[in-house]
């Protein structure tokens, strides 16, 4: 064994052992050298080796320190609960080492920026790094396009309440639809009409028929990985979306939360047909962290100047701090290797959760949806079938299942009794008995 991974390995026992703690100054090169009767390029390779891995972190004119090991939190989720209903992200999955270190070289790297005011659009140079990160989903953009929000929710606030060049006033959005978007609506009654979508997809004859009559500004619309139906909208669908929303001055807001899950290379986004009418937002919560706060908006140049000052008096400026660590993860290839993970894990939880609605779902009124993509699917029931009692006694197996009515307007008339499938919290192994459980429930019902 060279000498530098010898150094390498005794450190890295230490601070797992807790003998270095988290944040503490390592000893210099010289101290080290001498420590461990070596040059003092074994002890540059070594410390350089650790930071690569994680273990440790470099700040200039300062040191070595070492990273915080993951403190697993005191009251974690219930580990005998089967749960289909949560959105959230896999804690397990998600860089708390790795995105640490990049905070800390954030705050190293953009001191100054940290003690004053940003600006609205966002930090300038992850501005330019996210040019050039959404060529990948097939958005071709400027960075003066591109506004930084925190998340995007804000985006969807600002949307929604901000007049639009086309005068119009009303919001349109699929039924069923993200449950957040609808308690937003009816918080500043902002008026909104709902347009069916399932499985197949959506009318465009109706959607046509919305556009030129029902004094839409803007139609709200997540064509990939729908939440909460978890299917997407084919290429066609997406290209008659864009020049349907041109036709009429409508504006498309596509919510594109799941983008980095796609597999297909073939899967543009309605951006790549129709950037002069549609509004694109990424998330980056799903591949690093709800708490990371940071939603990208790319703005047609008609309605960049009203978004701007909506969202300077909303919040002045988003997370410096957040951005800046966002940059670094990317730059640094930690997001790529990320993401490839994430998808691995969640494909074959998806693949676990199909095979097991196919072998216990031999109802002939019951229909799932068969998706090998993104993190959710679903599940119609007969109009007849009592959702909530079904929930409950879901619940006493300690199997969580979420029902969709929440995604749903109010007095919308062709609501559909649904039931939601997610994968983000559920483990592998725990899904085949999940699903067992949520058909043996099914039957007691009926008997």
């Amino acid at each position: 064994m060279k000498e530098y991974a010898k150094v390498m390995i005794d450190i890295e026992r230490q601070i797992e052992e807790g003998l270095i703690r988290g944040g503490q100054k390592l000893p210099s090169i010289r101290e080290l050298s001498l420590h461990y009767s070596c040059s003092k390029s074994t002890i540059i390779r070594a410390y350089t080796e650790l930071e690569k891995r994680h273990f440790i972190y470099s700040i200039p004119q300062s040191g070595y320190y070492a990273v915080l090991k993951k403190v697993q939190p005191e009251h974690g989720p219930d580990p005998s609960v089967i749960d289909f209903s949560s959105a959230s992200p896999d804690a397990d999955l998600f860089p708390y080492l790795d995105f640490q270190h990049c905070l800390n070289k954030a705050i190293d790297m953009y001191r100054s920026h940290l003690f004053t005011y940003g600006t609205p659009q966002g930090l300038p140079s992850l501005l330019n790094v996210l040019s050039k990160h959404l060529t990948s989903h097939q958005v071709f953009t400027s960075p003066d396009n591109i506004m930084i929000t925190s998340g995007v929710q804000q985006a969807l606030a600002i949307l929604c309440t901000m007049p639009f060049p086309n005068g119009k006033s009303t919001v349109l959005i699929e039924q069923p639809s993200y449950h957040l978007i609808i308690q937003l609506l009816e918080c500043h009654g902002i008026p909104v009409k709902g347009i069916t979508r399932s499985e197949s997809g959506i009318d465009l004859d109706e959607l046509e028929h919305l556009f030129r009559t029902g004094d839409i500004k803007l139609f709200y619309t997540i064509p990939r990985f729908h939440n909460p139906l978890g299917t997407s909208y084919s290429e066609k669908t997406k290209k008659a979306i864009g020049e349907l929303a041109k036709r009429y001055d409508v504006y498309v807001v596509e919510d594109d939360y799941l983008a980095d899950l796609e597999s297909d290379t073939k899967s543009d986004p309605i951006f790549a047909y129709e950037s002069s009418h549609v509004v694109y937002l990424k998330s980056y919560s799903k591949i690093l962290f709800p708490g990371l706060r940071v939603g990208v908006a790319v703005l047609p140049p008609v309605l960049q100047e009203t978004f701007s000052t909506y969202k300077r008096l909303s919040d002045i400026d988003s997370s410096m701090l957040s951005q800046a660590a966002l940059e670094i993860y990317i730059q640094n290839g930690m997001f790529e290797r990320r993401k490839q993970k994430i998808k691995t894990s969640y494909h074959n939880r998806m693949q676990k959760l199909n095979r097991a609605l196919d072998a216990y779902n031999d109802t002939e009124d019951i229909h799932h949806a068969r998706l090998t993509l993104g993190v959710h699917t679903h599940l119609v029931l007969p109009d007849r079938m009592h959702v909530p009692t079904l929930l409950n006694k879901l619940s006493k197996k300690r199997v969580v299942v979420k029902e969709i009515e929440p995604s749903y307007l109010p007095l919308f008339e062709q609501q559909q009794s649904l039931l939601k499938l997610s994968i983000t919290k559920v483990s592998e192994d725990d899904i085949d008995e999940g699903i067992s459980i949520l058909f043996s429930e099914i039957k007691k019902m009926r008997r």
